[in-house]
Parts: C-alpha cells; structure tokens; sequence
C-alpha cells in the first residue's frame, strides 16, 4: 500500500530543498511517526543504482505535465529526511517554481511503500504507528500538509531564457565595453601626459568618473531585472 504524507516547503533558483520527513513524535494525520534511519536502506540503493526520484505536483503520477521536476539529492540527518530538486524547463515547471517562491504553494509530500513499521506509545500515553523501514517514490509538491509538523529549507527561482533577458544582457554587455573603453583611453592619456603636472582641479576627470559610476550603476539594475 502506498500512503502519503505532507510538508512544508520553502522556496530559492531553479531548485528546491527541504526536510520531507522529521523525526519528531508528534503523529501526522494518519496517526504515523518516522523513526530515524527508516529511509537509509533505500536511498543507498537508489544511490547505488545511480537514480533519482521524480518530482511531481499533487502525487499526479498519471499526467506527465505534473512531472514538474527532479529529485537528485535525499539524505537523512539528525533532523530528518532532507531532500534537493530541481525544476524542469517546461511551463508546468516553471509555474509551479513562482507560486512555490511567492508562498502560494509552500507544502511537499512524498509517497511511500511501508516496509516495516510497529505500534509505539509516545512519552504522554499516546499510541502512534511508528514508520521503521520505508521505500519512498517520489515528493510533490502540494497545497494542504497531512503534518503541522513541517520544515522547510530553499526554493530558488532558477535562471530563465527570455527574450527581454537577451535584451538586457546586450545593454550590459554595451555597458561593459564602454567602461572598458574609457579605462584604455584613461591609460593611454596618462602614459602621454605623465609629465605635465598643473595645480588645477580635475574636473574633466571627476565628471569622467561621475560618468562611470553611472553606467555601472545602470548595469547593476539591469542585473536585478534578470535575476528577481
């Protein structure tokens, strides 16, 4: 039988990471709690076999357009099952990255076969299915967790291939050449006149760096338009 369960998650570039299980024993929905090491064996052996799992929206495993990306990095540590993905290159993909970055799909789940797994009782009486041995199949992102228990790491918005970019990287590149333009006639003018010495402000020169602040200030903004 495979059963989900759901987490938070948090948003960073074309890639995604988080916790997609903790081993807190605070039982989820389905009254389950993870015990530490209960995916060990199988990520060796999905290691071992060089794979990754996919990463879906909504567990949709039956539509190919909510393969929104891939799974490449699942390990446990001393706070939980910690996950790394990224987003495909595809509509679907690159919508689902925006509304995880803007908060609006911020929870994952992950399905799963159960293995092994027992009755427990917890420290205030309570009696809880304790999750030991579990064979995951992929993490999705979703809209509602089945855990309050959550924890999130990065989503990151990943660089585009849009023709407003390509714009904005030729003015830059411009910008560039012009800064490196005026820096070898700067060169070239104080290697001619390098005994000519006058009591004189330079303003030529302050206006000449005013200028040049500018433009690196304009190239700085139009990096910000790439990359927000």
């Amino acid at each position: 039988m495979i059963k989900t369960k759901t987490f938070e998650v948090k948003a960073d570039h074309g890639t995604i990471s988080g916790y997609a299980s903790t081993w807190t024993r605070e039982p989820d929905s389905y009254g389950d709690i993870v015990a530490k090491g209960a995916f060990s064996e199988h990520i060796a052996q999905i290691k071992e076999e060089g794979r990754v799992l996919p990463f879906l929206f909504n567990h949709k495993v039956d539509d190919l357009r909510a393969y929104i990306g891939t799974v490449f990095e699942l390990k446990e540590d001393d706070h939980g099952l910690y996950f790394e993905g990224t987003f495909d290159d595809t509509p679907e993909g690159q919508r689902a990255r925006e509304l995880a970055l803007d908060g609006r799909l911020c929870k994952f789940s992950f399905a799963y076969d159960v293995l092994e797994a027992g009755e427990v009782t917890l420290e205030d009486g309570r009696k809880a299915n304790e999750l030991r041995k579990l064979k995951i199949h992929e993490v999705s992102l979703v809209m509602y967790p089945a855990n309050p228990d959550t924890s999130v790491v990065s989503v990151k918005a990943g660089r585009r291939n849009r023709k407003s970019d390509e714009d904005i990287i030729k003015q830059i590149i411009s910008l560039a050449n012009q800064l490196l333009t005026d820096e070898s006639d700067d060169i070239e003018e104080d290697s001619q006149e390098s005994d000519a010495k006058s009591e004189e402000p330079d303003t030529v020169n302050d206006e000449e760096q005013k200028r040049k602040a500018e433009l690196l200030e304009h190239a700085n903004k139009l990096l910000e338009e790439v990359y927000k």
